[in-house]
């Protein structure tokens, strides 16, 4: 009998959460469709493995042995991808490089340029991460260095040179009162609706809603988004607003969003990451070289 593993990651999410709702909003799928996905996995291995009820979803004891065992092996199943993945991009002579929405601003084109006049044997595989995964995917191992915006999640373990420094601005509706504005101070958006990234990016988050710049007054989630286009079409049709890099009026230009200088919020970093592993890792070195040769 063979198990699609995403219908084990299914189960695990549901297992931690104790409740549907939660773990579809985790998973970013629909509730039916989780609740079909769940009803396979017991189908498939011939087992009752949730109790329902209105307090939620409690493991029946097969389940309860299943939820034991398949954290190590979904994490073993991981590792061995990453592990494969890298092998193959070695053998290939292929650099991973995971980035977010702009990367670099205009010097990315610089460093990649640069990296292959030093390398001319490999290439570099560029890889847009959602803002779901702040770590462009470094943290998980799925590339081997990163261009990303800080702070962001699990930095402190990781390798981090800053490149440049940009403000933040405002992204709004173009018909919002403020859009005409030729600056606008952070104190007067405190009770605007904002585009959020999701919940489980945490500090990440909290740092494009401006939390420590707020006089502890807690921000309104007018929609949350993970990718660029949703966001953008969320602050035309006036969902929200938010706070993005001074840069994003020039790769992010949309008719029915404007982008102001704000007063009032720090300004946001954007820098080369890689894994404390990779410092003996010749390849990924030269790659951040040629990122600090164009900062």
């Amino acid at each position: 009998m063979d198990v699609d593993t995403r219908l084990l990651r299914y189960f695990a999410a549901v297992a931690q959460e104790g409740n549907l709702t939660r773990a579809a909003q985790r998973l970013y799928v629909s509730q039916p469709a989780l609740t079909k996905q769940i009803k396979q996995l017991e189908t498939l291995l011939g087992v009752r493995l949730f109790t329902r009820s209105r307090a939620g979803m409690a493991l029946t004891e097969p389940g309860q042995a299943l939820a034991e065992r398949v954290p190590a092996l979904l994490a073993e199943w991981d590792r061995i991808l990453r592990e494969t993945e890298a092998t193959a991009g070695r053998a290939a002579r292929v650099l991973r490089v995971g980035f977010m929405a702009s990367a670099a601003n205009e010097a990315t084109q610089q460093i990649i340029a640069a990296f292959t006049h030093r390398r001319p044997d490999w290439r570099v595989h560029m890889r847009q991460s959602s803002w779901a995964d702040p770590a462009c995917g470094l943290a998980g191992g799925h590339v081997d260095v990163a261009l990303l915006r800080l702070p962001f999640p699990g930095q402190d373990s990781l390798c981090v040179e800053v490149l440049f420094t940009e403000p933040r601005w405002i992204a709004l509706p173009a018909a919002h009162p403020l859009a005409a504005r030729e600056e606008i101070p952070f104190t007067e958006l405190l009770d605007e609706p904002f585009v959020a990234a999701p919940a489980e990016t945490g500090h990440w988050r909290d740092y494009w809603l401006a939390t420590d710049e707020r006089q502890g007054r807690p921000p309104r989630i007018g929609a949350v988004t993970e990718q660029p286009d949703d966001w953008l079409s969320a602050i035309a049709n006036g969902y929200g607003i938010a706070l993005a890099p001074q840069s994003a009026a020039r790769f992010y230009a949309r008719p029915g969003v404007v982008y102001r200088p704000v007063s009032g919020v720090s300004p946001s970093q954007v820098g080369v990451a890689w894994a404390p592993a990779a410092d003996a890792n010749p390849i990924v070195q030269d790659f951040v070289q040629c990122c600090l040769e164009r900062r």
